[in-house]
């Protein structure tokens, strides 16, 4: 049993009762897609890292005495663009967790190529979805029975379905299966059923199939920001259930482009870098 909440099935609107026998009153769900323009984009150079809780335990980020600088991050500082290399002093890891992930720490600072997930055209995970692109855009589409989530880089998509609950039995898969319903305005998904195959971020932080992934999509400032508000727990690699989030901004990108991964992203100069994904036979 997660020690995260259950979050059950709900309805898709939230009625809020002022004084008594007043009628309700409808709080408006959140319009994550008015236009076909309309997406979002991390809203920092390091989006592709999660941002800390406001409080309590969080996620793994940067070892302090090898702190991440992204490609572009030193455009304006002059800093050299660094590999990732993880803080295994944070308290949510597991011994087991920690061991291989000093293997991963070991090999970026021998200069090797680290896997990354958006690199090599692999699915992502949850919820390592919310931070699979620094430099691109992620689209929300909404309909009455599911909201569909698109990184168009490589064509990554979640489905998540609203107001009906989890499946007796789940059999685990990249994105696992993901319920969801409206408590007024956020859009709140609660995810099970996850495959051991990815990673929870890009500092390769690995999980088990025990992994619950519970995410709060929330418009701030405005509208004019998206913020994801995450709850991990999974006993099989965590200490405790742990929080982290996510900020988009919008972006008015112009209609969603599809754009080719795989095709493309052979292995350059030798880097000995992770295969492509390929399919044991065609589906077709």
């Amino acid at each position: 049993m997660s020690r995260i909440s259950s979050m059950g099935a709900a309805a898709l609107v939230i009625c809020v009762f002022g004084v008594a026998g007043a009628q309700p009153i409808r709080s408006a769900i959140p319009n994550f897609a008015p236009d076909d323009s309309t997406s979002w984009y991390p809203d920092r150079e390091a989006g592709d890292d999660y941002l800390p809780p406001p409080s309590g335990p969080g996620p793994v980020l940067s070892d302090p005495a090898h702190p991440y600088v992204p490609n572009d991050g030193g455009r304006n500082t002059g800093r050299q663009p660094t590999y990732r290399v993880a803080d295994l002093t944070n308290p949510i890891l597991q011994p087991w967790a920690i061991a291989q992930m000093k293997k991963a720490n070991d090999e970026g600072l021998g200069g090797k190529v680290p896997f990354m997930a958006r690199e090599r055209c692999w699915p992502m995970g949850v919820p390592g979805f919310d931070i699979f692109r620094r430099v691109a855009a992620v689209w929300l589409l909404q309909t009455p029975k599911e909201v569909v989530m698109i990184w168009p880089s490589d064509q990554q998509v979640r489905h998540v379905y609203l107001n009906v609950p989890h499946s007796a039995k789940v059999k685990p898969s990249w994105y696992g299966e993901s319920v969801g319903h409206y408590e007024g305005d956020e859009l709140v998904v609660d995810t099970i059923g996850l495959n051991d195959k990815t990673f929870i971020d890009n500092y390769r932080t690995p999980h088990t199939e025990r992994l619950h992934v519970v995410e709060r999509f929330k418009l701030i400032e405005g509208g004019n920001i998206l913020q994801v508000s995450i709850e991990v727990d999974d006993p099989g690699a965590f200490t405790m259930p742990w929080r982290a989030q996510q900020r988009f901004k919008r972006w008015l990108a112009g209609p969603m482009v599809p754009s080719a991964c795989s095709e493309n992203n052979f292995d350059f100069f030798s880097y000995q870098v992770a295969p492509i994904p390929r399919a044991d036979k065609p589906d077709f």
